[in-house]
């Protein structure tokens, strides 16, 4: 249930920011080897000067506090994830497939300066910087689950502003149906984008309503400071009744568009992943039940809500809808 005071984290859950760096770059120089060991990480398979050591990818900037936050207006009573799992255990397959390797190397990619593309079916399209694009948004905390198509979940108290907000400063026109995102595509920033995994950009989708509700949130910040590049820094979608996979990360281009946008993971395997990818603990993954969900830091699993426990904000959206086949 929403409710509008936010929850903390008890200190007693939150891991030292000093030990924290300290794993951190412990990791980035023990990665290679332990990736070459286990042969697990995405970056172990890279062969002659596409493998990159660990040990020779920067710290990634420390995150900074945003000031002038004010109190968003979703929030949930439950207890927040701490920082140390929410910014260790992530998938970002251009930097690896491993859980931890978007921590370690995620320092390549450089977030300032940065710039979005806005282009497609609108009044206003253009090249902005990361400021313009910012500068007109007041800054809010938004505290919401966060669910995995692979059935773990999360708290993030994320920094942000609805994404209908900004979108509407670029005057769709009556033709834009759809809003299309893209992320970075470097090789020699992103490691992970050298092997085929994906068919890069990782590319996601929203019909334009879903854009527009006010739950859509792009994020900049979370736990108060600015993101880590593991978790999209330096802006990223987070759409709250979806599987996580549809809040992309390091955006750099936002498009108007009259059809249905290809997307990245129902490109590649369709009958896993559809385009809606709402949480619905009704429809199995193929592979696995999405009934219930492991929360990342707790023991056992829980009951996976429908829409992720926003049903009596997003349902409405698709009435109508066969969501076993719209899924």
């Amino acid at each position: 249930m929403l409710i509008k005071k936010p929850g903390d984290i008890k200190p007693s859950e939150i891991t030292d920011r000093a030990l924290y760096l300290d794993r951190r770059r412990f990791i980035r120089g023990a990665g290679l080897a332990v990736a070459g060991i286990a042969g697990l990480g995405l970056l172990a398979g890279c062969e002659g000067s596409d493998a990159q050591s660990a040990s020779s990818v920067p710290p990634t900037p420390g995150p900074r506090p945003i000031p002038d936050r004010r109190p968003g207006p979703y929030s949930t009573d439950e207890p927040e994830t701490a920082w140390e799992d929410a910014t260790s255990y992530n998938n970002f397959y251009e930097f690896g497939t491993g859980k931890d390797d978007p921590s370690v190397f995620a320092g390549l990619m450089k977030t300032e300066p940065w710039s979005v593309v806005i282009d497609g079916e609108c009044e206003r399209p253009g090249k902005y910087t990361l400021e313009d694009l910012l500068a007109p948004h007041a800054m809010e905390d938004r505290i919401y689950r966060l669910r995995c198509v692979e059935a773990w979940s999360m708290v993030i108290p994320w920094v942000g502003f609805s994404l209908g907000d900004l979108l509407k400063r670029f005057q769709p026109t009556s033709a834009a149906r759809y809003v299309a995102f893209a992320t970075l595509n470097d090789p020699e920033q992103m490691p992970g984008v050298r092997r085929r995994i994906l068919d890069w950009p990782y590319r996601e989708g929203l019909r334009i309503d879903e854009a527009m509700h006010p739950l859509a949130t792009l994020a900049v910040g979370m736990y108060g400071e600015t993101l880590p590049n593991q978790n999209g820094a330096p802006l990223r979608l987070v759409v709250p009744w979806k599987y996580g996979f549809k809040s992309i990360k390091s955006i750099v281009r936002i498009s108007f568009v009259r059809e249905r946008p290809p997307t990245a993971w129902n490109s590649l395997q369709p009958d896993e992943y559809g385009f809606f990818a709402n949480v619905n603990p009704a429809v199995d993954h193929p592979r696995w039940s999405q009934k219930r969900e492991r929360r990342i830091g707790e023991w056992g699993r829980r009951e996976t809500l429908p829409f992720n426990g926003y049903a009596g904000e997003v349902a409405d959206l698709y009435r109508g809808m066969d969501l076993r086949k719209n899924f």
